[in-house]
Formats: structure tokens, C-alpha cells, sequence
């Protein structure tokens, strides 16, 4: 049985919620992260009443491109669920979504896109008000571990800091390492050097190396900009489009009270510390590694998005940190009040709490570490 199919993906129940309501639903993620078994699975479901178009295929996306609504219902005949995956390939997309449910009320479209950057822009006019957007990411733990058995989590823990969580990684446990080079060497890079008109591969995979090399420290694109010896135009172009790929996430600093506390800096983790520690070739063990307290905050947050995302939590979130070094991992903003994070491997006290917690009145302050996390991150 491949293993794929036996991992329930929590984002999947919430998508079904939203069938047959009158909106499109589009469902972004990077590639190879699942998407498109998702969708097959709910059309496995409705066999009998969906339709599945791949617009990799270069004739699949030819169908969709400048056709009339007659055009489209001889497409779908029919069918009332229409699964349009790596939608983003289709021109004006945006378009033929609309024309598809505004013509034809009874049917349901699910689009998938690898890249927000072009499918939120293609369909951002067209379907405003019209669409319900999920986004899937790499496994997370809760969904590799439902019964939240820290025991068992704790036997793969390592595993899944240093090669990640990609279902192709997960299912292929003994191959961890080819294939997680694979995905970061080719699959994250398919759509940004197809359509975004990234003219220096090279360029890009410095960049990322030096992000990779940077998670847990403030990334000054400055730095980057002399360090690589491209305009720093460039480098906050690539890194918006690296978010949008779903490669990368930003945390901005929290700033509201302290005249010191940092305004301008960003931090920049990865998705997936698999693929981060491809970029670097380095898959040594965690007490082979002088990045490891970089390695394991990278983890934490991450796990952290991925839940909030699962379970539709929309909070604000950020780091903390004032010029004289006090400093807080991870912020997150929850009907205005404040939950502050310090992510360590080791022991250790946090620099920050003190002055964050009488600074921000009825903010509230812990220390995740390795006998505590599971809370975090479920």
C-alpha cells in the first residue's frame, strides 16, 4: 500500500466542507508535497461525477487558454467536479475559472498551483470573492503521528529535522537523502526558473545557500546584495518569489513600545529543513553540527506554521529583538495579545523575557525545548 494514501492529510476534511458552495477552491503548496493526491482522492470519492485535467501537459493547458463557456461545458460535459491541477501553467487562468462558475452553478472546480506568486495573481481580479484558498505544506508531525505518542516522536525526531518531511522522503525512508536532494535541487526550482523569468540559475542557488546559512539570524538583504554582487532590488525580488513558491517564510520583527528594538531586519527560515539542509549538503547528525540551535528553531516554527495552517489559525506572528541583543524566537499576535517563544535544543535562559514581559502588559512568555515541544507543535 503506498504510504501516501494512509497518511490523512488534516487540510483534506476542510476542503470537502467547502464542496458545492459556490466558490472555486483553489489549493496551493509546493510540488511534491501532495497536492495532487489529495485531489485524486476526492475524486476517487465522485468517481463517477469529476473530471481530472493535468496542465503540466501541454495540450491539457491548450484547452483551457481563450475558450468559450460552450467550449468549456463540451470540456466537462457532465461532470460536476472539475479538478484543474498546476493550474498556474494556464493563461488568464483567472478567466476561465470565472467563466466556468458563473455559467455553470452547479459545478465545482478545484485548482491546484505550485507557485502563489502566479496563480494568486492570475485569479486575484477575476474570482474576487469567489474562492476558497487552502494552502498544503510538508507532513507535518501531528499528521505523521495522530495518536501524539512522544515517544514515537521522538524516535523519528532527528530524521525529520535533518532530511524533512516530504511524502516522498517519509515513504522512501531508506532513500531519504537522494530524494530530498532531488526535490531541492529540481522540483523547488521548476516553476521559479519557468516563469519567473529568473535569468541566472546560478544566482538563485547562492542566494539560497546563503539564506540556508542564515536561518536564525536577522538577514540584512544589503548583505546579501554585496555578498552575491547583485542590486539588492534583485535580492528582495528572489526572496518574494522564493515565499511565494512556498520555498521560504519570513518573520518581520515585533516593534510597538522600545525606541531600540529592530524595525528593519527580517528572519528567514525554511519550509522544510530536509530541503534547507540539501541547499548546504549537510546531513550530519545533530551533535555533528555547529548549526544545530539553528536547525531546531528552523523545525519548531515551521511545525508550529504548518499546525496553525492545518487548523485555520490566522495569527499574527514575528520575532523579537532590541539592539542591545534582548531577544524573543517567535511572536505570535492572538487577538491582540501577545505569546512570546524561546526555541532551544539545549538549556539555557532567555535573554529577552523579562524585559518583553514588562514591556508588553499581559503578554505571556515559555521556553520550547526538547521535553516540552510536542505541546508546541500539536
Amino acid at each position: 500500500m503506498n504510504m501516501v494514501n494512509v497518511i490523512k492529510r488534516t487540510i483534506q476534511e476542510k476542503i470537502e466542507d467547502k464542496l458545492f458552495k459556490g466558490k472555486v477552491i483553489i489549493l496551493y503548496g509546493p510540488r511534491q508535497v501532495g497536492k495532487t493526491t489529495i485531489v485524486k482522492e476526492i475524486q476517487n470519492k465522485n468517481i463517477s461525477n469529476s473530471i481530472y485535467f493535468n496542465c503540466d501537459e501541454p495540450d491539457i493547458r491548450e484547452k483551457f487558454e481563450n475558450k468559450t463557456s460552450t467550449f468549456l461545458k463540451e470540456l466537462i460535459g457532465n461532470k460536476k467536479i472539475v479538478i484543474i491541477d498546476e493550474a498556474q501553467r494556464v493563461k488568464d487562468i483567472g478567466i476561465t475559472l470565472k467563466l466556468i462558475i458563473d455559467n455553470f452553478k452547479d459545478i465545482q472546480v478545484i485548482a491546484t498551483g505550485s507557485s502563489s506568486f502566479d496563480l494568486a495573481n492570475k485569479t486575484a481580479e477575476s474570482l474576487t470573492g469567489r474562492k476558497y484558498e487552502f494552502y498544503l505544506y510538508p507532513l507535518s508531525i501531528e499528521e505523521l503521528n495522530p495518536e501524539k505518542n512522544k515517544l514515537e516522536i521522538d524516535r523519528t525526531l532527528e530524521n525529520r529535522i535533518i532530511y524533512g518531511s516530504y511524502p516522498e522522503v517519509i515513504i522512501n525512508s531508506s532513500e531519504a537523502e537522494e530524494n530530498i536532494k532531488l526535490i531541492a535541487k529540481s522540483y523547488l526550482y521548476k516553476d521559479i526558473l519557468q516563469y519567473q523569468n529568473i535569468k541566472n540559475p546560478d544566482i538563485l542557488e547562492k542566494l539560497l545557500q546563503s539564506l540556508a546559512l542564515q536561518v536564525g539570524n536577522e538577514v540584512s538583504y544589503n548583505e546579501i546584495s554585496n555578498f552575491l554582487d547583485i542590486d539588492k532590488k534583485t535580492v528582495a525580488s528572489y526572496i518574494e518569489i522564493l515565499k511565494k513558491a512556498f520555498v521560504i517564510f519570513e518573520l518581520k520583527p515585533f516593534s510597538r513600545n522600545l525606541r531600540n528594538e529592530l524595525r528593519k531586519l527580517r528572519k528567514i527560515y525554511f519550509f522544510d529543513t530536509g530541503a534547507r539542509n540539501a541547499l548546504i549538503n549537510n546531513f550530519n547528525s545533530l551533535d555533528r553540527r555547529n548549526d544545530a540551535g539553528q536547525l531546531w528553531e528552523n523545525f519548531i516554527i515551521s511545525e508550529r506554521i504548518k499546525i496553525n495552517n492545518n487548523h485555520g489559525n490566522d495569527y499574527n506572528i514575528y520575532f523579537w529583538r532590541t539592539h542591545n541583543k534582548k531577544e524573543i524566537d517567535y511572536i505570535e499576535e492572538k487577538n491582540g495579545k501577545l505569546y512570546g517563544y524561546e526555541i532551544k535544543l539545549g538549556s539555557g535562559k532567555s535573554s529577552g523575557a523579562k524585559l518583553f514581559l514588562d514591556t508588553y502588559v499581559n503578554s505571556e512568555f515559555k521556553i520550547i525545548k526538547k521535553d516540552n515541544y510536542n505541546e508546541f507543535i500539536f
